[in-house]
């Protein structure tokens, strides 16, 4: 039975979301925001990826003809109504219902930007023979360091709805992509069987 692409976006949101409150319950320690950087990453670009597939792919088996425009219709509904749902419900999440997971967060960013300054840092520390670079390295050190001050953190954050609508629009462009390459594949596919049978 072929759904509705509305529904498997909802069902797209549901499974993003259970997929959120499990990081949430089971991993909000010390690593919440390298769990929730991997999920992002990793989990959820397949989820999305997998049901956009199965959207397009469950409609064409049961209609001899698809064009470009229902397959990327077919593709792009689900992810778009599953991520949007799931960026306003995460951002409401985490600006007003449980402040305290969003403070950890942006600590844990915050923390992990300087670790890697402190890492690039060091590595090219090693590397440099002449006194001159090394001095002028220490410099360009102290200057970046200066940006994980306590002052200059204070008040810094990233869950802001400016920075969720930039989140959005980074995700849309995958959305769009994909649902271009599945349009674009489907379409040929339909075209290429069709040529074969009135052979």
């Amino acid at each position: 039975m072929t759904k509705s692409p509305s529904t498997l976006g909802i069902i797209l949101f549901i499974a993003t979301m259970i997929v959120f409150f499990i990081v949430y319950y089971f991993f909000s320690g010390i690593n919440y925001f390298d769990t929730s950087l991997k999920i992002n990453a990793f989990l959820l670009p397949v989820l999305y990826a997998g049901t956009a597939f199965w959207s397009v792919k469950s409609y064409w088996n049961n209609h001899k003809v698809v064009s470009f425009r229902e397959a990327f219709k077919r593709a792009f509904v689900p992810m778009f109504i599953g991520g949007i749902l799931s960026i306003f419900s995460i951002y409401a999440f985490f600006n007003f219902v449980d402040t305290d997971a969003k403070k950890l967060l942006n600590y844990q960013y915050v923390e992990r930007q300087k670790a890697e300054l402190d890492k690039e840092y060091t590595s090219a520390r090693k590397i440099l023979k002449h006194q001159k670079d090394i001095d002028e390295l220490d410099q360009k050190y102290k200057e970046r360091s200066q940006s994980f001050t306590p002052e200059a953190v204070k008040g810094k954050d990233m869950l802001t709805a400016s920075h969720f609508s930039g989140y959005f629009a980074a995700i849309l462009i995958f959305y769009v992509v994909l649902s271009l390459f599945f349009g674009a594949f489907f379409r040929t596919k339909t075209i290429y069987q069709e040529t074969i049978t009135q052979e």
